[in-house]
C-alpha cells in the first residue's frame, strides 16, 4: 500500500484574492499547487479582511490555467464533480472559494468523485453550498410569477439569495418554447433573456421594460381570487405557509399582493 500523504494546512499568514469569477477562483487554486502554498483565505477584493500580519496575494486570471484545472478535474474525478463546483460558486458565501479550493485538492487527491463523502471537512462545506444553491433554484422554479409585458414579452421579477439564473434558463426556456421571455434577478444584477429558445445572461442593475398588457391586471387579480377560493381558512396553518413559501419571497408573488378594487378592472 502506497503512504498516504499528509493534507496540507492552511498558512494563515497569506490570503489569496481571485476576480470574483469561477475562471478567476480555479486559477487562485492553480497556485496553490504553483506555489505550494494553501491561503487561510481565497476571497474577493471586497470581501477581503486582513489580520494582523497577514499577506494578500493578487492572482491574476488566466482563462488557459482555468480550462486546464477544468480539464483536470474532469479527467481525474469526474464532470459531475466539476458542474457541483459551478453550482457551489454561484452561492453568495464571501468564503466559498475557500471551500472550493479544499474541495478540490482533496477530490484530485483522491482521484474520484467524492461528493459522496459528506462527512469530510474537505467536503461537506462545497457540498452545503451545492444544496443551497439548488434549493433557491427549487424555489425560483415554483415561485416565479410571470407578467404579460406589451409586445409578447413575459417578465418575472425575483431576490434568490444565489446567482441561480444562470441554472434557472435551461429549464424554463424548455417550457416557454420560442416564448420571448426575461427572467431579472434584482439582488445580483443580472438578467436572463430568451428569443426563439436561445438565452443568453445581461449585467444591469436595472431594466427598463415595456408597459404590462391591458389584461395583465384582470389575469393576476384572477389569479389571486382563485388562489383564495381553494384555500381552506380552518386549515390554514401561518408557520407551515412560511416554511413551503418563504416569506422573503412574496414581494414578487402575484397571489399575496394586495388586491385590486374590483371597478379598477373593468375592460375599457
Amino acid at each position: 500500500m502506497g503512504r498516504v500523504m499528509p493534507y496540507p494546512k492552511r498558512d494563515s499568514s497569506y490570503a489569496f484574492i481571485y476576480d470574483g469569477t469561477l475562471e478567476g477562483l480555479l486559477c487562485a487554486i492553480f497556485e496553490t499547487y504553483r506555489q505550494k502554498l494553501v491561503p487561510s483565505e481565497i476571497v474577493t477584493e471586497e470581501n477581503l479582511q486582513l489580520r494582523l500580519g497577514q499577506q494578500p496575494i493578487t492572482i491574476p486570471t488566466s482563462p488557459a490555467i482555468a480550462q486546464r484545472v477544468k480539464d483536470g478535474l474532469c479527467r481525474d474525478c469526474s464532470r459531475s464533480t466539476f458542474s457541483a463546483i459551478g453550482v457551489a460558486f454561484l452561492s453568495d458565501e464571501p468564503d466559498k472559494g475557500t471551500a472550493i479550493c479544499s474541495f478540490v485538492r482533496y477530490a484530485m487527491r483522491e482521484k474520484g468523485n467524492v461528493l459522496g463523502q459528506i462527512a469530510h471537512p474537505c467536503v461537506e462545506p462545497m457540498v452545503k453550498l451545492h444544496r443551497f444553491v439548488m434549493n433557491e433554484r427549487r424555489y425560483m422554479m415554483q415561485f416565479l410569477r410571470f407578467r404579460e409585458m406589451q409586445g409578447g414579452v413575459w417578465f418575472a421579477a425575483c431576490n434568490p439569495k444565489a446567482n441561480v439564473v444562470p441554472i434557472l434558463m435551461d429549464w424554463f426556456s424548455a417550457r416557454f418554447n420560442t416564448q420571448p421571455f426575461i427572467i431579472f434577478d434584482e439582488a445580483h444584477g443580472i438578467a436572463g433573456v430568451s428569443h426563439n429558445g436561445a438565452w443568453t445572461l445581461v449585467k444591469s442593475d436595472s431594466l427598463t421594460l415595456p408597459k404590462e398588457t391591458t389584461d395583465e391586471a384582470l389575469m393576476a387579480d384572477a389569479w389571486k381570487r382563485f388562489y383564495d377560493a381553494v384555500s381552506i381558512k380552518d386549515r390554514y396553518n401561518p408557520e407551515l405557509h412560511r416554511s413551503f413559501m418563504p416569506k422573503r419571497l412574496w414581494g414578487n408573488i402575484t397571489e399575496m399582493q394586495e388586491r385590486i378594487p374590483d371597478n379598477s378592472l373593468r375592460r375599457q
